[in-house]
């Protein structure tokens, strides 16, 4: 049974950190390429970052550039994301995807809110 479990939301100031775990079961994580999106209250949902394979290389979306990193532990089968310098704009539900097509799965989200 394949498995995306998401976990180190919560509420922060603006300006503070988080890091959001995934973990993963049930299938070969390695060999997937890993991502988080957000879906921000009444928008659509939208890539933040994703980590590839081999050598794990990385991309991010323009917003959260020189604040977020995304990196994963394969022995531990989990994807980090990594959150700085966090802003009212990053309240979000914040998802976990593992893709290697035609295969895709999706966590169900944890909730990071910025506020004062």
């Amino acid at each position: 049974q394949v498995q995306l479990v998401e976990s180190g939301g919560g509420l922060v100031q603006p300006g503070g950190s988080l890091r959001l775990s995934c973990a993963a079961s049930g299938f070969s994580f390695s060999r997937y390429v890993m991502s988080w999106y957000r879906q921000p209250p009444g928008k659509e949902r939208e890539l933040v970052a994703s980590i590839s394979l081999p050598g794990g290389s990385t991309n991010y979306a323009d917003s959260v550039k020189g604040r977020f990193t995304i990196s994963r532990d394969n022995s531990k089968n989990t994807v980090y994301l990594q959150m700085n310098s966090l802003k009212p704009e990053d309240t979000a539900v914040y998802y976990c995807k593992a893709w290697n097509p035609p295969s895709i799965w999706w966590g169900q989200g944890t909730q990071v809110t910025v506020s004062s």
